[in-house]
């Protein structure tokens, strides 16, 4: 952790949802005029996805049917937490991007499931943002949790997370549905043993629980709605959460626990904003008085 080069690293398993909450981030960085550097968790991949399908292979041809993109084995966890390490007491370290697709093929000027070289963090910015798959991942080898100043987990209910990543990759990757069942249960017990435990290690996790029948994720036709959704905010140490004014400004909202507040599903991005803008703005104003 860092006063002088804060880190806000956000967490969430394949089909969370994510990037939904990067969103939210990206709008209140651009608001506030601040000066934020992002890494991505698909950066530190081990394997490019040709080099992936053949580690898959080799595992698979050796009796591991449970190689994953969410184990150690796959990933370069070490480095990930060297870039922690390095920012957090210099502002500065070294990144890349993985390649999705066609369009960001033509962006970085790489083919699609490949890497770019890496290259220099801006030395310039108020913060670092990491949103991926690890960021809050504790080995017997690596400790990335105890770097980020913000740890925030995307967590909706495993029945929701699976009808997401099925949809997902069914309409934007031409999987079939046993593809993805295969994907689901061959990650399984990497999920357990390397996502699940991060959501311990979180300040605040975001879980959306659909208000819907998702009994069969399986053959769900459509992913619920925001409005057919509860999401329950939960706050690793609630000291200093002003819970009455959060109940106040987001209708419909009620606390379940001490330490929990539930809201609408339609009411997540204000509820981010209410919550997390005062946090990202006393890590910049510590960070300026600091320097």
């Amino acid at each position: 952790m860092s006063t002088k080069h804060p880190i806000i690293s956000v967490t969430g398993s394949s089909g969370a949802g994510t990037s939904t909450v990067r969103h939210t981030f990206d709008q209140i960085f651009r608001r506030e005029n601040i000066t934020a550097v992002s890494i991505e968790g698909d950066a530190f991949h081990r394997f490019d996805r040709a080099e992936m399908k053949q580690a898959m292979q080799e595992a698979a041809e050796g009796g591991n049917n449970h190689f994953s993109h969410f184990g150690p084995e796959s990933n370069l966890f070490e480095e990930l937490e060297a870039v922690f390490g390095q920012y957090s007491e210099s502002g500065t370290g070294r990144t890349r991007h993985y390649v999705h697709d066609d369009a960001e093929s033509k962006l970085y000027g790489v083919p699609p499931g490949t890497f770019t070289d890496w290259q220099d963090i801006s030395s310039d910015s108020d913060l670092l943002f990491y949103e991926g798959l690890h960021g809050a991942v504790v080995t017997d080898k690596v400790d990335i949790a105890r770097h980020a100043d913000l740890k925030i987990g995307v967590v909706p209910v495993i029945n929701l997370e699976w009808i997401q990543k099925i949809h997902r990759d069914k309409g934007a990757r031409g999987y079939s549905t046993e593809a993805v069942m295969d994907t689901i249960l061959r990650r399984m017990p990497d999920y357990i043993r390397y996502i699940c435990p991060q959501f311990t290690e979180t300040d605040i996790n975001f879980q959306r629980v659909p208000t819907v029948d998702t009994s069969n994720p399986f053959v769900a036709r459509w992913i619920p709605t925001a409005d057919e959704s509860m999401v329950v905010i939960r706050f690793k140490n609630p000291r200093g959460i002003d819970f009455p004014y959060l109940v106040s400004m987001i209708h419909d909202s009620f606390m379940s626990r001490a330490n929990s507040i539930v809201i609408p599903g339609g009411k997540l991005d204000i509820a981010m904003q209410l919550i997390l803008t005062p946090m990202i703005l006393k890590f910049v104003e510590r960070k300026r008085r600091a320097s």
